[in-house]
């Protein structure tokens, strides 16, 4: 599966500045060894919460989509249940998905009863044990809670999330109002997956089949985004940008002095991802060109024999600094650049908006939203329009002209805190002519 990756950027740079500024784009191209025998499965990881809160409705709405979400599954696939409350249960070991195993899951899925606490650290520790079992499999998990974390002490799911990082991806839903978006957010963030709200129990089985679908879709693992910089250069930050944002610079291994790699985890075929990367460089004289960075993207592929370590080297990729006293060139910000640029500024206003509203902050609140409104109206993006409109009512959308809304529904608000950070691809359509992409 080779990759595709195209840089976006405004190569001229002033005399005396130093920093490249790009967006990459990146598209996982076809499976280029079909069916190839010898490559580890999907071991697919359901991780429930079954507290007391969880009682009635919701804990069925649970086990009928884990039910559905199994029965899904293909043959070559494992799978596995975990439940916890105060303590975890593995509620279905590691099993393939054949017929019977489906069969003897859906009995023991109706045995799982509400009731107790709430420790998620139990329900990750689990998961994490039956996962470093496979390490040759394409692992992801799905976590949902409807509660608080009030059963053990503070920082024992970070102790826990720090022993699973790169054992398993995973996914997070908080059914209902009563969760802490912080806590959740939490967990997603450190296995690379996305937070997500379900306002009822209802939509707990679309959302199981959507995390199927995306799970079995996944057919190379490892993905790496690999920056190398010349001597003397320096990456400063590496971000995901969409589709959600995700800062990566904390979480990079340094492979050589000229080399960092950033996890990016399990891809599926003609998925795309893009990334902003600033790299600062050793100022030239005017007419002087450098190549400030080389990326690439290294990753493993199946094969007859298990994994292979693939690399995806492209010149489209490489970001180059040249310097100029052309003040009309060196001015210009790239389209995908600022766009992206926007969208961080965008969550920022949205994520203090509501931590303002929430402490009371009326004045605070108001000019943070409205900020937020008058970015989400001029990146034409609708969605996160809509969902600020739930918050705020909307004056005049292209000032950010608001007002705060008297009563909005915790689901509201907890759901645009959510979707702060999920971003608008920049259509292609959109790219102003008249500047500059910064390839070669």
């Amino acid at each position: 599966m080779p990759f595709k990756v195209e840089a976006f950027q405004n190569r001229f740079l002033s005399v005396g500045q130093s920093r490249v500024d790009a967006i990459l784009q990146v598209t996982a191209g076809p499976k280029t060894a079909p069916g190839a025998s010898g490559a580890g499965p999907l071991v697919m990881g359901f991780i429930i919460d079954k507290s007391g809160s969880m009682s009635g409705g919701r804990i069925e709405s649970v086990k009928r989509a884990v039910w559905q979400a199994i029965s899904m599954m293909d043959s070559r696939s494992w799978f596995f249940v975990v439940a916890f409350d105060a303590q975890a249960q593995l509620v279905v070991r590691g099993v393939q998905a054949t017929d019977e195993n489906k069969r003897l899951a859906s009995q023991a899925l109706s045995s799982i009863q509400a009731g107790g606490g709430t420790a998620m650290s139990t329900g990750l520790e689990v998961a994490r044990q039956v996962f470093a079992a496979a390490p040759d499999a394409i692992r992801q998990a799905v976590f949902l809670t409807d509660g608080k974390n009030e059963s053990e002490q503070p920082g024992a799911v970070r102790a826990e999330l720090a022993r699973c990082v790169g054992t398993y991806e995973c996914d997070c839903w908080g059914v209902g109002t009563d969760w802490r978006v912080g806590e959740v957010e939490e967990i997603s963030r450190a296995l690379l997956g996305k937070a997500s709200l379900i306002p009822e129990p209802a939509g707990i089985e679309a959302a199981f089949r959507g995390a199927m679908e995306k799970a079995s879709a996944k057919s190379v693992k490892d993905v790496r985004l690999r920056i190398w910089t010349p001597v003397g250069a320096e990456t400063v930050f590496v971000k995901q940008v969409n589709p959600t944002i995700d800062d990566l610079t904390s979480r990079a291994k340094v492979v050589s002095p000229q080399i960092k790699e950033y996890n990016t985890g399990a891809w599926g075929s003609g998925e795309t991802r893009d990334f902003q990367v600033a790299v600062t460089v050793k100022p030239g004289n005017v007419n002087d060109e450098m190549l400030a960075a080389r990326p690439s993207i290294v990753f493993l592929e199946s094969g007859p024999g298990g994994w292979i370590e693939q690399e995806t080297k492209l010149p489209e990729a490489r970001l180059f600094a040249n310097w100029t006293q052309d003040d009309a060139l060196s001015s210009r910000i790239d389209h995908h650049v600022a766009h992206y640029s926007g969208q961080d500024e965008l969550a920022h206003a949205i994520e203090a908006g509501l931590d303002a509203r929430e402490h009371g902050q009326e004045a605070a609140a108001t000019q943070f939203l409205g900020k937020a409104v008058k970015l989400a109206h001029a990146s034409n993006n609708l969605a996160m329009t809509q969902r600020l409109a739930k918050v705020v009512e909307v004056v005049d959308p292209s000032k950010g002209t608001v007002r705060l809304r008297k009563e909005v529904q915790k689901a509201a608000a907890m759901d645009l805190q959510l979707e702060s950070r999920t971003t608008m691809r920049l259509r292609r359509g959109d790219n102003k002519k008249d500047e500059p992409k910064g390839t070669p």
